[in-house]
């Protein structure tokens, strides 16, 4: 049975805050093998203007989608996570995510569609700090695929 495209504009309330360590971000560039110095050297991170040192371009991900997860569980929504495949992720920056950032997210359902008995759910993932300030939009594309015989 396809999604219900009434569900598009729901929006999930916003997560705990998720504290971004410095270990937590030098291990995630190793993990994507980036090497870049501001990742993990607080005096590299200065001398490009930043308090602290920055994460990896991607490193939303890790918070986005446990937050992701409250669309994914939605029992009204009725997604079958058994055939849902990862499809595109983008994220739009207002600045980077930076060590000792306390950040939020916020989820909204922006787009369902239906294609040749696909569900195509488009999830945003609004990020902002603790103290309100936004920092990143994450866009993550998921595809139900169709069950066999459908």
């Amino acid at each position: 049975m396809p999604l219900d495209p009434s569900f598009i504009g729901r929006s999930y309330p916003p997560t705990a805050p998720y504290e971004v360590g410095r270990e937590k971000i030098r291990e995630f560039a190793e993990a994507v093998g980036d090497a870049n110095p501001a990742y993990t050297d607080r005096e590299a991170a200065k001398a490009l203007g930043y308090p602290d040192v920055i994460a990896p371009p991607t490193f939303p991900f890790v918070i986005t989608y446990r937050a992701a997860a409250q669309v994914v569980q939605d029992p009204e929504l009725g997604l079958d996570f058994s055939r849902v495949v990862h499809g595109d992720q983008r994220f739009v920056y207002t600045r980077p995510v930076r060590a000792n950032d306390r950040l939020s997210v916020t989820c909204v359902i922006d787009s369902i569609k239906s294609l040749a008995g696909n569900d195509i759910l488009s999830v945003r993932g609004e990020v902002h700090e603790e103290s309100g300030e936004h920092v990143v939009t994450a866009f993550m594309t998921l595809v139900a695929r169709a069950a066999e015989g459908e």
